[in-house]
Parts: structure tokens; C-alpha cells; sequence
């Protein structure tokens, strides 16, 4: 049984982290990462099967963050997980740093793949899919895309062929975060997107959609994904952008703002961390 306590603390604890980390390297992506994280909490503390002592294992299920500019969540989860020490946090997008600002192999070889420019996780995850089917293996593959980045054709290519060929790539779970916002200005004054659980039922996905800051919900979405076989999963996270943090939450300025040391001490305020020495309030 989830211990969701567990999770909701490991979760409110990455947003400390995302937030010191954007406000020491003064650029980044605070929205879609706040957004994120409690689906990457549910997935690496009790979904996912791997192994940070063997970031490699054969048995291990993968997982691409096709919105690579929500990575400082994903760096955050990886901590906490064991993969990176804590004190490398807040070298993000310095020079010389593992952390770039989107998800880059060369330099973090723990990460499944490259990303970065929109539309291309789910083709990843396919590949993925169909090389551990020759494998024989029953791992899993998890993709997380953003809201905005259904503008991209290559997701509906991608969703079109997984749809058409659901036997061969069930073991396949897209999780998008309905966030409702995309780089500056809302996803329904640049394309609207609704209904997108329609659409992606009509490709032939099974097709879940959840409340995306309830992670006991999000458990229960990711239970059923497993346990559904012939068709790979989408679910629906519809989430709050810059969940958290009042001033950030559902603006589209904070896509791609990095917090001022004056907007750090509020933020953890509200997020009810002390603040640090230096650390204004």
C-alpha cells in the first residue's frame, strides 16, 4: 500500500528544492516543473521499478521527460532517489555542471534520453517499447509531454502508431500535464486542445485523467494503466502551473522565469520552508 503522506512530504520537499535551484541559477523553468513533480514523485517513489545504486539494470523501467524544460523536477527526484547528491542541486545551468537546463545524456548518463525540442518523447518511448519487446522484457516505459506540446505533429504521428499497433507497445504510459499554459500566453489562445481525452481515445488509447496534484488519484490512474492490456495508456494530469506558489500559479510569465531572491523568501514562506541564510524573505 502507498504510504501518500510519504510521497505528499518527498513532493512539497522537491518545490523547496526547484525553487532554490531556479533562484540561485537565475533562469529556468519554474511552471511546468511545479506542475510536474507530484506525478514524478508518484512515479520514482512507487511506481517505477529501478535501482539507483545500478542506474543501468536491464530490468528497470524507463522513463523520458519529453518536456525537458521541466528537468530541475526531475534532477529534484533524482536526488531524493539517490542518483545525485543533494549539494549538486544548485549547480543547475552553471558552467561545468552535470545539470544542464534541458536533459542531456553526455553529461547524466542516468537519463534515458535527449530532450528538449517538443514532440519527440513519445517517439523515444516507442523505440523503447519495441526494443524491450525483442528483449523480452516486461519493463515499462513512462513519458511525461506537456499540454502546449500537442501543437506538435509529431506527437499525433507518434499517438496515431501506438494506436494502431496497441498489442506491440502496452507496456507504453504517456502522462500529459494539463497545465493550460505554454511558454507565454494560455494553450487555448494559441490552439486550443479540448477534448483532448476524445482525441486520444479516438487513436485508440485507453485513456485516464486525473486530478494532477492528488497523488493518491494519480496512484490509482497509474494502477490502472499497468493493468490495462493491447492499447498503451494516456493519462491526464490536469494540473495548476506553478502549483505552489500564489504568484506563479496559472501566469504565464513564470513559464520561463527564474524566482528574484526577494521572490525566493516568499515562495518558500508559502511553501512553509525556512529560509536558508541569505535567503531574503
Amino acid at each position: 500500500m502507498a504510504d501518500v503522506p510519504r510521497l505528499e512530504a518527498i513532493a512539497r520537499h522537491c518545490r523547496v528544492q526547484i525553487i532554490r535551484m531556479l533562484a540561485h541559477a537565475g533562469s529556468g523553468h519554474p511552471g511546468g516543473s511545479l506542475s510536474a513533480i507530484d506525478a514524478l514523485v508518484a512515479l520514482w517513489f512507487h511506481e517505477m521499478r529501478h535501482r539507483p545504486e545500478d542506474p543501468a539494470w536491464a530490468g528497470r523501467d524507463r522513463f523520458i521527460l519529453s518536456k525537458g524544460h521541466a528537468v530541475p523536477a526531475l534532477y529534484c527526484v533524482y536526488a531524493e532517489a539517490g542518483y545525485l547528491r543533494r549539494d549538486e542541486l544548485p549547480t543547475l545551468r552553471k558552467l561545468g555542471s552535470r545539470l544542464q537546463g534541458h536533459p542531456d545524456r553526455r553529461f547524466l548518463p542516468c537519463l534515458e534520453g535527449n530532450t528538449g525540442s517538443l514532440g519527440q518523447g513519445i517517439s523515444l518511448g516507442l523505440g523503447l517499447c519495441l526494443g524491450l519487446r525483442l528483449d523480452r522484457s516486461d519493463a515499462r516505459v513512462y513519458v511525461m509531454i506537456g499540454d502546449g506540446e500537442n501543437d506538435e505533429g509529431q506527437i499525433w504521428e507518434s499517438a496515431l502508431w501506438a494506436g494502431a499497433h496497441g498489442p506491440k507497445c502496452d507496456s507504453l504510459c504517456v502522462l500529459t500535464d494539463v497545465n493550460r499554459i505554454q511558454n507565454d500566453t494560455f494553450c487555448d489562445d494559441e490552439l486550443p486542445l479540448e477534448p483532448l481525452a476524445d482525441k486520444w481515445r479516438g487513436m485508440g488509447w485507453n485513456v485516464l485523467d486525473v486530478d494532477g496534484h492528488d497523488i493518491a488519484a494519480i496512484l490509482g490512474a497509474l494502477e490502472k494503466a499497468r493493468a490495462c492490456t493491447g492499447r498503451p495508456t494516456q493519462i491526464l494530469l490536469r494540473t495548476v502551473k506553478g502549483k505552489g506558489v500564489s504568484f506563479m500559479e496559472n501566469n504565464p510569465e513564470y513559464h520561463g522565469t527564474a524566482p528574484s531572491a526577494e521572490q525566493l523568501g516568499k515562495a518558500l514562506a508559502e511553501i512553509g520552508a525556512p529560509a536558508a541564510p541569505g535567503e531574503a524573505r
